[in-house]
C-alpha cells in the first residue's frame, strides 16, 4: 500500500479562497493543515472552500480540525463549504454526524 504525501493546494479570488486538499489527513500531518487555516478561517470577507476531491484518507485529527473550522466560521458569520467529497470519506462523514453540518458545493 502506497502512502499519499499530504498537501494543499490554494485558488485564491476576490470573493473565495479554495483549497484542494490532496492525500492523507491524518494526525502526523494535522499542525500543517492547521497552519493552512490559520491564514484564512478569520478572514469574513471571502468563502471558504474545502475541495477534497484528492482527499484518500482522513481520521480523527482531520475530522475535529473541520469541526473547529465550522464553529470559528459560524461565529464570525462567514460561509464554509465543502465540494466533492469522496464516497468514503462521505461515509465516514455521515457516521461521525458531521455531514449534517457541512454545506456542500458542487
Amino acid at each position: 500500500m502506497t502512502i499519499q504525501k499530504f498537501n494543499i493546494d490554494w485558488q485564491e479570488s476576490q470573493e473565495e479562497v479554495i483549497l484542494l486538499l490532496n492525500g492523507e489527513l491524518d494526525l502526523s500531518v494535522a499542525p500543517e493543515f492547521r497552519s493552512a487555516l490559520e491564514r484564512i478561517v478569520n478572514r469574513a470577507d471571502v468563502i471558504l472552500v474545502l475541495d477534497l476531491q484528492r482527499l484518500k484518507y482522513i481520521d480523527s485529527t482531520g475530522i475535529g480540525i473541520l469541526v473547529s473550522v465550522l464553529k470559528i466560521r459560524d461565529e464570525i458569520n462567514a460561509p464554509f463549504l465543502v465540494r466533492n467529497i469522496p464516497p468514503a470519506i462521505r461515509k465516514l462523514f455521515d457516521l461521525t454526524g458531521i455531514s449534517g453540518f457541512l454545506i456542500e458545493r458542487t
